[in-house]
């Protein structure tokens, strides 16, 4: 806006300056002059050849500037409004230019009130946004304790994503756990994942082994890595984080339940310990367009990962929310491996994939 307004500023300088070249015969500077005042080539060239012949009338005016008569008289129209052309009061029905000297001067004067008034309204904006922030800026103070902030509900979180793919400037590392993901959440995510694109920041996510059995989110997956992101998958995740540029963090206040909100969060060794993780998970996770971990002996890595989960005592909805596939899969997946290992219980299945080195 402040730039606008100095074009304006200098156009009337600009103007006052050179109003006088712009009677009929001189050319050079003079040329633009009603081209400044807002007046399109048209429009001027009919103000000039008025000036030049005050008789002519409509027809006359076309046939010399060969342009229609419908097309003419919008150019008047715009003549009348900068009060440049008018009714002639000595010939009924004809038309009266108006001498640059009064003219001019009074488009001038015009222009000039209508830069006052945007000024003014730039000011008052200005200081409407500055009352504005700084109430935000203490309600968010007092909320929130320094290195966190919280963000409560899925609209703050996504309001929050929105921002950080306008101010990301160098990378974006995503932990993407819970398997296949919402039409809405894909659609917010590719909005966003897009911007970032097109800016040139680094992307990196990793994702769960089960997403490449979903054909949406294994299309944005591909979306991705088509824009020159990279990504993996994983059997198993840490809860969802994504850490942004290498000096804060956004994770779920509780991972069970995205919904409730997220912690932003800008803590130094946080950060570090997050970065640390993310670097081990990415290390052994396989890259999208890879084959996945090649079965030892039929043991793939989910199934390993399922076994490793029930181990520790997981049920069986704990393990596939961790897998990111559905209780049902989870339980035929095990029921398959028990029949491989002719095992009767899980324990025993445990104890005999331990035994052949599985584990």
């Amino acid at each position: 806006m402040g730039k606008l307004l100095a074009s304006a500023e200098s156009t009337w300088d600009y103007l006052a300056q050179h109003i006088d070249l712009a009677r009929l015969g001189h050319h050079g500077e003079g040329d633009f002059v009603l081209l400044a005042l807002g007046l399109d080539s048209v429009a001027e060239s009919v103000y000039r050849q008025m000036l030049a012949h005050p008789d002519w009338g409509v027809a006359e005016l076309s046939a010399q500037l060969g342009v229609t008569e419908t097309r003419l008289r919008s150019a008047l129209d715009v003549l009348f409004e900068m009060s440049l052309v008018r009714n002639s009061m000595d010939r009924p029905g004809g038309l009266h230019v108006v001498s640059p000297d009064v003219g001019l001067r009074a488009a001038l004067a015009q222009q000039q009130a209508e830069l006052a008034r945007r000024q003014q309204q730039v000011a008052q904006s200005q200081a409407e946004i500055s009352q504005l922030i700084d109430q935000l800026g203490r309600t968010q103070r007092d909320a929130s304790a320094p290195a966190a902030l919280h963000l409560s509900g899925i609209d703050a979180v996504q309001d929050k994503l929105a921002q950080l793919a306008r101010e990301t400037e160098c990378e974006i590392l995503t932990f993407m756990p819970g398997g296949a993901q919402s039409a809405e959440a894909l659609r917010h995510a590719r909005r966003n994942d897009t911007e970032l694109l097109d800016r040139g920041v680094r992307i990196r996510t990793v994702g769960l082994d089960s997403i490449r059995n979903d054909p949406q989110t294994l299309a944005h997956a591909r979306f991705l890595t088509d824009g020159g992101a990279e990504f993996r998958t994983s059997p198993i995740l840490p809860p969802r984080m994504i850490l942004v540029d290498r000096r804060a963090v956004l994770v779920p206040m509780d991972p069970a339940d995205t919904r409730k909100g997220a912690l932003y969060l800008t803590g130094s060794g946080f950060v570090a310990s997050m970065q640390a993780l993310f670097t081990q998970v990415w290390e052994i996770a396989t890259p999208l367009g890879a084959a996945r971990e090649p079965e030892r002996e039929g043991l793939n890595a989910q199934e390993c990962a399922l076994l490793e989960l029930l181990g520790q005592g997981m049920t069986d909805e704990a393990a596939a929310a961790r897998l990111g596939v559905s209780p049902r899969t989870a339980r035929r997946m095990m029921a398959d491996l028990m029949e491989r290992l002719q095992a009767r219980s899980r324990f025993e299945a445990g104890l005999k994939a331990a035994q052949r080195g599985w584990l």
